[in-house]
């Protein structure tokens, strides 16, 4: 599989970091993206640019999209010069971005229509694990379509789950993304119960940290919060859709506004600041990048 051609549609935080992945590995990659810096940024590497997304199409063997909404996904896709103009039967079409479950089926529909196959591959874990390739995948659509993408999930990621039908890795998707919201929005309630109680933040990271109140949104976002950079390349207007919270913060502080700065609405109000000392401006993922596998749930 990974010796076909793949076209990659979406490079922004998370798609430029996963299209890298592909060409770190050897693939031949075609990309695209309005953004014309990132296109050249990955063209300098070895990928091809191509002028629309029907050319992209209509060239490669698996197209990958990776965008910010349904509605620019369906654009991409739909437009007379979208990918389902130029998709050729047998193709492959790969959607990561996180979108509607009933979206993608009705989507992918109309790739089926075209002769081609569809498998949604939602990710999971944050722009730092798309980096590396250690990123969770889940994935939904057929158990033949599944096999014969996981070659290049592999590469892009590394715990790979097959969730079941199309839009059950769409509606998965938006439960983990619901649960790092609301364990972000409490982390910073209680890194600022710390603050105001005096507590070393150092030490009260740590206790959490070896505690039954750990989690993975705190491993990671507490410390761009400790450090106050808050900078983990995802913003409040990406994160509204999962939790209500976060309406009040883009009207704070502006949709484009850091997420893990929810916890401003808490300094504001206590006159703190809640930063630690040592943690990094930035994630990066200090995981070894290992060949992806898929994850099989456990069936009594």
């Amino acid at each position: 599989m990974t010796d076909l051609r793949i076209g990659f549609i979406g490079l922004g935080n998370v798609g430029g970091q996963l299209a890298g992945n592909l060409l770190r590995h050897g693939v031949t990659l075609t990309v695209r993206d309005i953004d014309a810096a990132r296109v050249a940024a990955l063209v300098a590497r070895g990928a091809r640019a191509a002028a629309s997304p029907r050319e992209l199409a209509a060239g490669v063997d698996v197209v990958i999209t990776c965008l910010p909404s349904p509605a620019v996904c369906a654009a991409v896709m739909e437009a007379e010069d979208g990918v389902l103009a130029g998709l050729a039967p047998g193709a492959l079409w790969l959607e990561m971005s996180t979108t509607d479950h009933e979206e993608v089926r009705r989507l992918a529909a109309r790739v089926a229509e075209r002769g081609a196959t569809a498998l949604e591959c939602p990710v999971s874990g944050g722009c730092h694990r798309a980096a590396s390739g250690n990123i969770s995948i889940f994935a939904g659509g057929t158990r033949a379509a599944f096999e014969r993408a996981l070659p290049v999930l592999a590469i892009l990621g590394q715990r790979i789950l097959h969730t079941g039908p199309l839009g059950s890795a769409s509606q998965l998707k938006v439960l983990t993304n619901y649960l790092c919201t609301v364990h972000l929005a409490a982390l910073a309630e209680a890194l600022t119960v710390a603050r105001v109680a005096g507590l070393d933040l150092n030490t009260a990271y740590e206790a959490i940290r070896i505690s039954s109140g750990n989690s993975f949104v705190h491993e990671t976002e507490s410390q761009v919060i400790l450090n106050g950079s808050r900078d983990i390349n995802f913003t409040m207007d990406l994160v509204i859709k999962d939790v209500g919270l976060f309406d009040d913060g883009a009207r704070r502080y502006g949709g484009r506004e850091l997420s893990p700065n929810i916890i401003r609405r808490l300094e504001e109000a206590c006159g703190v600041r809640v930063l630690g000392t040592g943690f990094p401006a930035q994630l990066t993922d200090a995981e070894p990048k290992v060949a992806g596998y898929e994850v099989v749930p456990h069936r009594a």
